[in-house]
């Protein structure tokens, strides 16, 4: 058999390479889309044997019923708008009169020009069996995240207090937390409790040991439901032990009778399309990285946190709620060490069936892939002397110092949104975001005209620039996915278009300026209104919650949109408008051949002569 030529086989690998990639981008989609078959999900379980969901008898009922609507009238009669002081001096006054130590932090935040300040209270239960060096936490905001008066759910928090205090069992210390709002109060409060508040938050009076878990009640209603909604999420994407997840729907579902649900899907039927519609909601979620209720703020911290939240209605009541809590709490009370038996990194499909990290993660893996194909295709294509490629024995010769300066200063370029979102008053954040998205419009277009008028890069430093564009990206979306892996897939079906961008200068102006076209509707920018679409707010409002992350939750994915992203999505812009001033640049290009062909005249002549 006749031995083929290397540069034979090289060429054909690099025929292939387009097709790779486009079939990396294929199967990534499409992995996504079989999950929730049965074939490629799970039920749920429980790893960790200790907890025994369900195993004990509750007694949560009778006169604790009727202290729970006493203090729920004292609530109500506080009202959602009480003062911060009012809130503390009437629920310290309660708790210190069941005999515990309680303590009052204040706190202040500033966001977009609006100031967010409260205080919170807590009191702390000193486990009969314990040792003070670990702790469970239950919370209840005084307004919850939709900002109405959570009025069950604190009663029912002050009642469990004064229950639990009668019991003798805890191994591990009990803190009841009421803090003043749902969003900035759980922050604060776990900042301190590490030590890692900010200036304007203040510290704790009262400490106990590691906390273990946190479970977040939100009861606004006084009538009766019939299930209950966990809520997850955490912030930049971080999740509980699905150990955690998995105790709270065991108890419920199976001592409690009470249906549960989550991503708001509440008329989950268990097939195929409402697996897909929660796990795409989660993924929405995970992928924006913001809080999804306050138990979000504990997960950064490695503190396994979920918020109960009650929804439609039925037979339960208030007692129903208890008796889940005292059995949660007690299943807790049960773990020897920190939740790590089960998964940090999964999808749910639904309350009792899920996609681990190992199945779904090739998905945002390939699809990361396809970038780094395109960009070796284009190192390869910019090695290329003539019509064919570079024999293995020579080195080709590449201009790397105008392509790598480029794109560090298009990275570089996304601090200005990164620190003009993050700055700009509430007020002006609408009218700002208008005026960046008419301006990213035009960005590219200016970006190109001046690049080929004033540096007159060549083809191959054209093909260069792409290249290490899409390399940065599928670097980038890579490790992020083993981060954020729903963040990593959103960005990457986004960003498939821009490989192509680079093919489209070279087919004339009418093609250049379809890709310009489809490159805005794929912008970052215009990703942002479809998120306010979809989540049915404002613009302005979306940006205020990020500013609003930023500063409080500590959230990154404003670093990965406008210092990832957008640069990308630059880069391609810019590509696919070169194809405009071909002319110009090949017009230059000639003038400076011809300049240097009369230089090397008059210097054949002077050394003639």
């Amino acid at each position: 058999m006749a031995i083929i030529p290397l540069a034979l086989r090289s060429a054909k690998l690099f025929r292939l390479l387009p097709a790779l990639s486009a079939l990396f981008v294929l199967v990534g989609i499409a992995w996504l889309l079989v999950l929730p078959l049965d074939d490629y999900s799970r039920r749920t379980y429980i790893s960790e044997n200790a907890l025994l969901p369900g195993s004990v008898h509750t007694y949560f009922a009778g006169s604790e019923q009727n202290v729970f609507q006493a203090y729920r009238e004292e609530v109500k009669a506080l009202g959602r708008d009480a003062s911060s002081d009012d809130i503390v001096a009437r629920i310290g006054d309660i708790f210190k009169g069941q005999g515990l130590k309680v303590g009052v932090q204040k706190y202040k935040y500033t966001a977009s020009g609006k100031d967010y300040e409260g205080k919170n209270v807590y009191a702390v239960l000193e486990a009969p069996r314990g040792d003070a060096t670990e702790s469970m936490v239950l919370v209840a905001g005084w307004r919850n995240m939709d900002d109405v008066l959570n009025e069950s759910g604190v009663a029912l928090v002050l009642a469990l207090a004064r229950y639990f205090k009668r019991w003798s069992l805890w191994s591990k210390d009990v803190i009841f937390l009421i803090t003043s709002d749902s969003r900035a109060g759980p922050q604060a409060w776990v900042d301190a409790y590490h030590d890692m508040q900010p200036q304007n938050v203040s510290p704790l009076p009262v400490k106990s040991g590691a906390i273990q878990s946190v479970v977040v009640l939100d009861y606004p209603t006084s009538s009766s439901f019939d299930s209950i909604h966990i809520l997850y999420d955490g912030i930049n994407g971080q999740l509980p032990n699905l150990d955690l997840f998995n105790t709270a729907v065991s108890i419920a579902g199976k001592q409690m009778d009470i249906h549960t649900t989550l991503q708001e899907m509440y008329s989950h039927n268990d097939g195929y399309s409402s697996r897909l519609h929660t796990m795409l909601r989660g993924m929405v979620n995970q992928g924006l990285g913001h809080a999804t209720g306050p138990h979000s703020s504990f997960i950064p911290y490695h503190i396994d946190a979920i918020t109960l939240q009650v929804s439609g209605h039925g037979y339960h009541d208030e007692v129903s709620m208890g008796r889940l809590l005292e059995s949660l709490f007690r299943s807790l009370n049960n773990l020897l060490e920190h939740f790590h038996q089960s998964f940090f990194f999964y999808l749910l499909l639904g309350a009792r069936r899920f996609v681990s990290i190992g199945t779904y993660l090739p998905s945002a893996m390939l699809l990361a892939s396809s970038f780094t194909l395109s960009a070796i295709r284009l190192w390869v294509q910019s090695g290329r002397t003539t019509t064919t490629i570079t024999p293995a024995c020579e080195t080709p010769q590449r201009a790397l110092l105008l392509p790598t300066v480029f794109t560090l200063l298009l990275h570089l370029l996304g601090a200005i949104p990164l620190y003009l979102f993050n700055t700009t008053t509430s007020t002006s954040l609408t009218t700002t975001f208008t005026n960046f998205t008419l301006l990213t419009l035009l960005l590219p277009i200016a970006i190109s005209y001046l690049l080929h008028t004033l540096l007159h890069p060549t083809q191959h430093q054209l093909t260069l620039i792409s290249c290490i564009s899409l390399l940065l990206l599928g670097l980038f979306l890579a490790a992020l996915a083993t981060l954020n892996f729903s963040l990593s897939f959103l960005i990457a079906v986004f960003a498939v278009p821009y490989p192509l961008a680079h093919a489209a200068a070279g087919r004339g102006k009418c093609a250049s300026a379809f890709w310009v076209l489809l490159l805005q509707v794929v912008a970052p920018t215009m990703a942002l209104v479809g998120v306010a679409k979809y989540w049915g707010e404002e613009v302005g409002l979306i940006l205020e919650e990020a500013a609003f992350g930023w500063v409080v939750w500590r959230m990154w994915t404003q670093v990965v949109v406008w210092c990832v992203w957008w640069p990308a999505w630059v880069c391609a812009g810019v590509m696919a408008c070169s194809g405009w001033w071909g002319k110009v640049v090949e017009k230059k290009m000639e003038e400076v051949e011809v300049r240097e062909e009369k230089e090397e005249k008059k210097e054949r002549k002077e050394k003639e002569l």
